[in-house]
């Protein structure tokens, strides 16, 4: 069975900082596509970056510039570091497990949502 657990939202000022967190148990997470989205209320989820199990990396144009997606395979851990954050970045940040070579098609998993708000 897959868990996925994100942590390390909170409250921000504008212009601040985060790094948020996914831990993975089950799932072979060093073979697997790995994901950062976001879904603001009311809104759809997006997708913000991706993380391959080489290591390769694709950003969406999202928050491109303002973060940045790492993994660590030994700690089945997924990262998102986000900066330069502001009002419009509040939401909840879902991490999500794809498949081998694919985050939006085949098995996948999400976490239960870390959220992030940035206000003054």
């Amino acid at each position: 069975q897959v868990r996925l657990v994100e942590s390390g939202g909170g409250l921000v000022k504008p212009g601040g900082s985060l790094n948020l967190s996914c831990i993975a148990s089950g799932g072979d997470f060093g073979t697997k596509v790995m994901g950062w989205y976001r879904q603001p209320p009311g809104e759809e989820r997006e997708l913000i970056a991706t993380s391959g199990p080489q290591g390769g990396t694709y950003y969406t144009d999202l928050m491109k510039g303002r973060v940045r997606i790492s993994r660590d395979n030994a700690k089945s851990t997924v990262y998102l570091q986000m900066n330069s954050l502001h009002t419009g970045d509040t939401a909840v940040y879902y991490c999500k497990m794809g498949t081998t070579i694919s985050i939006v098609r085949g098995e996948h998993y999400w976490g239960q949502g870390t959220q992030v708000t940035v206000s003054s």
